[in-house]
């Protein structure tokens, strides 16, 4: 348990009538009258004295009484273990760290040397529960957050299912003792400790120069079976049935399965290093013929190392959030910059064990087709980073506006002007206030919003710059109280989730709130968003979660936002490129109507439920 869990509350369940007014709120301007006027009897139905919905509240209810948190293995398995998409692009975020200058291959050793040093340091706080407890920043700032998370960092492992996949949490992450290195597809055991001692950094890096050279010996070359997990985790799952079939292999996966972390020593690119390209190798490794194979997804953490300089981690998002992850990153790339290595003694250790795997025809098949379905991943991503330097958080700020709610308001603002309409909205809110809280969804479609940027963008009508300013106020206001609503385990997402797994489990017939199409298009989030800010000069980014939609995560800093925008090339109502235009003029549109009226706004608090 981490040190605050047992003053943490629960999490709550929020009152029916509430969280059905708030639904049909959400939605009503999201689909047609017609179907809403359906919807909206059919949640009457649903929320009627004595219906359906009072029966599947009470049962929730009395969960909440007998467990820990309520609402978390439905919503893990709904968010991810449940998912049949390749974990590359559709659900492993990246942190892409700050571009490296590497003189040769031996300098970027060294980095990596001092890498795993800090991971080994991270570890130490992780096994001695010394990290400090995180409080909340932003809206409701100051309150203690559940530190679960964190403990399971280097300790989980995603095992692949037919139907379902399986999280296995390692919570003590003492008894680790091993990472897996890879190089050019090649699997190596690094032991980190070595005779009751962790390995100084010195020896790491002689380890590390050891694998580099052996994995150069193409005589002893494997099939790249990395390969395999960038697949379809039904694809991977029957892959790796075969794959279990001999004990050479099984041993090799036991291996994998029980590492601290996973090191992918990568190849240079021939590829400008820009953000987006860095982002680009970091989110697939640009496919099977790169490092697409260097790879091992189901793996919590896989920190890369490129030769050219493009360094990151790759992370498994069933276990943690992004902030779980920026902690991490930030210590070790502050331990890379910051710490100066004593000199030390060298023991002369045993090379580095590789490997083996037996692969017989049909599985060197298997690896063919996940490769050529990597690639058109690869290949249908449209990814681009854009920094907008013309403001930052302070002017916002300045403006007595909250940041996060303002750039949302902003990324409805741009996908308005791409599309004339808004839709489902997905961004994260953290509920670590609770007991083993994970996250809910703001819905940042709201009518405000709505509202806002149909007035801004209206040429027809000349709005004063006063009016766009009381709209733009007014969405920023909705978007904030649901924020709170949202950290506080008030908003709809897990509720809904948790009432419809409860009529699963009582066997019941699906009911009808469930079936509607509203519901559907309520589930459908073609916006999918998150803030993910850092420290350090390293940046967030993901794939959509949807083929015809966007995936933008962003950074807020001080002068300047960087956004991390995707869409799929197949899809051709997106464009990333297009939507950062957009967002680049919807941002400067706001400012000089804000500039140009130039009034500071007092931020407002109406409860909207």
């Amino acid at each position: 348990m981490c040190a605050c869990f047992q003053v943490l509350l629960k999490v709550p369940v929020p009152p029916l009538k509430q969280t059905l007014d708030t639904y049909l709120k959400c939605m009503q301007h999201l689909v047609k009258d017609e179907q809403f006027r359906k919807t909206k009897g059919i949640v009457e139905k649903f929320g009627a004295p004595g219906g359906v919905g009072e029966t599947l509240q009470k049962k929730l209810l009395e969960r909440r009484e007998r467990t820990t948190n309520w609402v978390y293995d439905y919503w893990l398995e709904d968010m991810y273990l449940n998912n049949r998409l390749a974990l590359p692009v559709n659900s492993s975020p990246v942190m892409v760290f700050p571009k490296q200058t590497f003189t040769d291959y031996k300098d970027a050793l060294r980095f990596a040397a001092r890498l795993v040093v800090g991971v080994l340091e991270y570890k130490t706080l992780i096994d001695a529960r010394a990290l400090p407890v995180d409080f909340a920043r932003g809206q409701l700032a100051g309150t203690p957050l559940c530190m679960e998370q964190y403990y399971r960092v280097f300790g989980s492992y995603r095992y692949p299912g037919l139907k379902t996949d399986m999280l296995k949490v390692h919570m003590n992450c003492a008894a680790l003792e091993h990472m897996i290195v890879m190089c050019k597809n090649q699997f190596f055991r690094l032991d980190v400790i070595a005779n009751g001692q962790q390995l100084s950094e010195p020896e790491i890096l002689s380890q590390l120069e050891k694998i580099v050279k052996m994995s150069e010996n193409t005589k002893e070359w494997f099939p790249p079976v990395g390969v395999l997990t960038s697949d379809g985790r039904t694809e991977w799952t029957q892959a790796r049935e075969e794959l279990t079939k001999d004990p050479t292999n099984r041993e090799s996966l036991a291996l994998i399965e029980s590492c601290l972390c996973v090191i992918c020593l990568d190849e240079s690119s021939r590829v400008e290093l820009s953000d987006t390209n860095r982002a680009l190798m970091l989110l697939h490794g640009a496919g099977p013929q790169q490092n697409g194979a260097n790879r091992w997804y189901d793996k919590s953490m896989q920190f890369v190392v490129g030769m050219n300089g493009i360094c990151g981690v790759v992370c498994e998002h069933s276990p943690f959030e992004g902030m779980v992850m920026v902690h991490c990153s930030e210590f070790i790339i502050k331990h890379i910059t910051t710490t100066v290595t004593p000199p030390s003694s060298m023991a002369e250790l045993p090379a580095p064990k590789r490997l083996l795997w037996k692969c017989n025809p049909h599985i060197q098949r298997l690896m063919t087709s996940s490769g050529d379905r990597l690639q058109r991943l690869v290949n249908n991503l449209d990814m681009d980073v854009f920094k907008f330097k013309v403001f930052g958080k302070d002017f916002i700020k300045k403006q007595k506006m909250s940041p996060d709610a303002f750039i949302q308001v902003a990324l409805q603002l741009a996908f308005y002007k791409c599309t004339s309409k808004l839709v489902s909205t997905y961004e994260s809110a953290s509920i670590r206030r609770f007991q083993e809280g994970r996250v809910d969804n703001i819905r940042s479609a709201t009518p405000e919003a709505l509202a806002f940027v149909t007035m801004i963008t209206d040429e027809r009508r000349n709005f004063s710059d006063a009016e766009k300013l009381k709209r733009l106020r007014d969405a920023i206001n909705a978007q904030t109280n649901y924020t709170i609503a949202a950290i506080t385990g008030m908003a709809i997402d897990n509720h809904l989730l948790g009432l419809l797994r409860i009529s699963k489990e009582l066997k019941m017939e699906k009911p009808e709130l469930f079936c509607d199409e509203t519901y559907q298009t309520s589930n459908s989030f073609i916006l999918s968003t998150s803030q993910v800010p850092t420290t350090v000069e390293m940046f967030c980014c993901y794939g959509p979660v949807v083929p015809n939609g966007y995936g933008v995560c962003y950074n807020p800093q001080p002068d300047h936002i960087l956004f991390c925008v995707s869409s799929f090339w197949e899809n051709t109502e997106t464009s990333s490129t297009v939507f950062i235009k957009a967002l680049n003029e919807g941002l400067l549109e706001i400012r000089d109507t804000s500039h140009r009226h130039s009034v500071y706004f007092p931020t407002e608090t109406i409860n909207v439920f």
